[in-house]
Formats: C-alpha cells, sequence, structure tokens
C-alpha cells in the first residue's frame, strides 16, 4: 500500500509541473483583474494577490478550527468528569472486578463492578457480576436488586437475567422460586436449550422424578442432550419414579403397591427389557410382599436374558411353587456352572425349601469361586444349626472383613 501513495504522490507533482508549464507561464505575463463591488463596499486588486489573500484567509480558518479541537481535548484529559475518563473508569473497574470474580474477591469484585455497572451504556454483564459476587456474600436481598437494576436498564436481556436468578434460586435452596423461574422463562422460550438444561438439573436435583420425565420429550426433540446422556437420564428418572412409587404411603401397602404397578406399566416394552430398572421393580415388589409376582417376572425374562444380578436376586423371592423355582435355577446351572451368584442363588433356594445338604454344597462352591460376604453370612448360618460353631463363627468373621476392606485383622486379646 506505501508504495502505490508514493507513486500516486510521484504522479501529482508531475501533473502539478506539467500544469506549471503549460499554463504558469502564460497566466504569469497576464497578472488578471479582480473587482468586487457591493453596496458602499469597493475591494480590486490583481489576480495573484486575491489568491493569496483567499489562500491565507483558509489557513487562518484552519488554525482557528485546530486551536479550538486542542482546547476541547485538553479539557477532556484534564477534567476528571469528562467523557473521556468516564470511559476510562468504566474499563478499569470492569477489569478489576472480573478479576476479582474470578480469583473469589467477592467484596471488591461488588464494588467493582457496581461502579462499571453505574456508568455503562450496556450494564448486563457487571450487574451479572455483582449480583453472583452479592450472593457468594450471603447478600440475596443485594443480590436479586442488582438483577432487577439489570432488567430495568436492559429489558431486552430478561431471558439471561432470569437464567442467572434461577441458578443462584436453586443454589440458595429456593427449589420452589427457581422452578417458577424457570418455568416462566419456558413458556415465553418453549425452545432455549438452557432453559431446558436448567429445568433438567433442578427436577434432578430436587428429585421430581414425574417432572423430569415430562421434560425429556423437549430435551430429546431440541436436541439439547446427547443420545446416550439422554438414554442415561431417562433411566435414572425410571429408576427414581419405580422407587419413589414403592415407598408405602401412611402404611397402605395395597395402594403403594398398585402406584408401584401403575408406574411399571407406564414405561415402554424396552424399558422393561433393562435389567437394571428390571430389578429396581422386582426388588420393591419383593419389599411390598409381592415376591410370587416379582419370581414370575424374573424367571420370564432369565429365561431370555441372563443376568448376574437378578439371578442373585432370584435366590432371595419366594414363588408359589419353591420346586419349581429350584428346578429352573438348577437348569440355568448347565450353561453357567462357574457362577457364583448362581450357585448363592442355588443355595438360598435350597435354604427356603430345607434342604440342608444341597444348600451346603452350593454355597461352599459359590465360596470356592467367590469369597463373597452374603454368601459367607448364609453358609455361617447354615453351619451353625448344624452344630459346626468354629467354622461358622470363622465365616462370620471373614463376611464382616469382606464387607468392609478397611478393617484390618490385628493381634486381639486372648479369651479368658
Amino acid at each position: 500500500m506505501k508504495r502505490i501513495y508514493w507513486l500516486l504522490l510521484i504522479l501529482a507533482l508531475a501533473a502539478g509541473i506539467a500544469s506549471l508549464v503549460l499554463f504558469g507561464l502564460p497566466l504569469a505575463e497576464h497578472k488578471g483583474y479582480v473587482l468586487i463591488a457591493f453596496q458602499g463596499f469597493r475591494y480590486e486588486s490583481s489576480l495573484w494577490a486575491f489568491v493569496a489573500l483567499v489562500l491565507v484567509l483558509w489557513l487562518l480558518v484552519y488554525l482557528v478550527r485546530l486551536s479550538v479541537r486542542l482546547l476541547v481535548t485538553s479539557g477532556g484529559l484534564l477534567n476528571p468528569w469528562s467523557r473521556l475518563h468516564s470511559r476510562r473508569r468504566v474499563r478499569l473497574a470492569s477489569e478489576q472486578g472480573f478479576l476479582d470474580l474470578a480469583e473469589g474477591r467477592w467484596a471488591r469484585a461488588l464494588r467493582h463492578l457496581k461502579q462499571a455497572a453505574s456508568s455503562s451504556p450496556q450494564p448486563l454483564s457487571y450487574y451479572l457480576g455483582a449480583a453472583r459476587a452479592a450472593h457468594q456474600l450471603g447478600h440475596y436481598n443485594d443480590s436479586d436488586d442488582l438483577l432487577e437494576q439489570a432488567l430495568n436498564r436492559q429489558p431486552q436481556a430478561e431471558l439471561a437475567i432470569a437464567l442467572q436468578h434461577a441458578e443462584l434460586q436453586l443454589a440458595r435452596g429456593q427449589t420452589d422460586a427457581a422452578l417458577d423461574t424457570l418455568q416462566a422463562m419456558r413458556s415465553r422460550h418453549p425452545h432455549h436449550h438452557l432453559v431446558l438444561r436448567q429445568l433438567q438439573q433442578l427436577y434432578l436435583q430436587s428429585g421430581d422424578w414425574s417432572g423430569l420425565l415430562g421434560l425429556l420429550p423437549d430435551l430429546r426433540k431440541e436436541k439439547a442432550l446427547g443420545n446416550a446422556e439422554l438414554s442415561e437420564l431417562e433411566r435414572q428418572a425410571w429408576r427414581g419414579r419405580l422407587l419413589q412409587a414403592g415407598q408405602p404411603a401412611d402404611g397402605d401397602t395395597q395402594a403403594t403397591l398398585l402406584a408401584l404397578q401403575h408406574a411399571w406399566q407406564a414405561m415402554s416394552t424396552a424399558q422393561h427389557q433393562e435389567p437394571e430398572l428390571l430389578a429396581v421393580y422386582a426388588e420393591q415388589l419383593r419389599q411390598l410382599g409381592a415376591e410370587a409376582e416379582a419370581e414370575d417376572l424374573l424367571r420370564h425374562f432369565l429365561k431370555q436374558h441372563y443376568d448376574t444380578a437378578l439371578v442373585r436376586l432370584y435366590g432371595l423371592l419366594r414363588g408359589r411353587d419353591p420346586g419349581k423355582q429350584l428346578q429352573v435355577a438348577e437348569g440355568w446351572l448347565k450353561q453357567h456352572p462357574q457362577d457364583a451368584g448362581l450357585l448363592l442363588t442355588l443355595g438360598r433356594l435350597c435354604l427356603h425349601g430345607q434342604l440342608w445338604g444341597k444348600a451346603k454344597d452350593y454355597l461352599e462352591s459359590s465360596l470356592a469361586f467367590e469369597r463373597h460376604p452374603e454368601t459367607c453370612a448364609e453358609l455361617a448360618r447354615l453351619l451353625a444349626q448344624l452344630g459346626e460353631l468354629e467354622r461358622s463363627n470363622g465365616l462370620y468373621q471373614e463376611g464382616l472383613r469382606l464387607l468392609d476392606a478397611r478393617l484390618c485383622a490385628p493381634i486381639l486379646p486372648a479369651a479368658i
């Protein structure tokens, strides 16, 4: 670019010299005459004198304008309340305020950001930072007032202000207030990802599984979460919903059982095939006394999809026909002869059927593959009934150590 400017300057000089040669010499021979007459005023001079006068007047005007501009600028530099100094104060206060906020100096951040917000034409970010600093100081009313001021100054930023307000309310434990704020924003911005995400986090934190399940279709439709995260969130929501439905209300077990069954029926067929959810439902049925229903459910599922965790749970259930239940479980042993969980289940089913010898064999076989505290406890209880007290006590102690690996085996004082 500099080369172009120099080239243009050279061309301009060349054109000026050429013009002087072509037109300057003829004009120099003829001085010309200028006459200006207006009412009583009369001015006359040669053409060159007039041109020189015009140039002098233009130079004087230029110098006067330059002087005025310098005076205004210097006045701004010297005046502490000038617009120039105001912008500088806002910049310095905002830089220091955000630095204090990032480093956790809440009181200083609050002071600097409030100062920046009061003088800035676009104060939203300063008000939001100041509100967060006030929240960290525990000045919740001041924090809300700052957000209100931000809304008054920039009403078009209502969504950003409401999102931060809801976040702060949730951090204070004001779940109902945060829910009201987010639901109001959802009605005005139904497709906004951050509104949906904050609602999801609120429902998850408060354990509102019904609300979370109602939100999932919008989360999926708006692609606010990835597919894997959505699947895990849906599984967690239904797990919480089943646990919630299985809690007895006012001691009415029958009503609780109906609520639990209704929650299970509301789930999709694919979710009925998920072992984790099936285990939660079966365990809730067992606790409510519907063990036969749980046994039927697990037996039909395990015929098609073998799962060790469900097999362990199957051994805790008492079905309608204990003999058939044992026979079904022994059928699984042909394909899974080294599954310690299945051997534990078979031992428990034999205990239910008072088959002490087979129960002992199955439990010992299970311990041979895996030293599990539940297996130790079951076998210790059986051995105590059979009179093998020394071995029973040893298994109880081993089970305790397995329950908590932090338990050491110190040298205890000998019994008196």
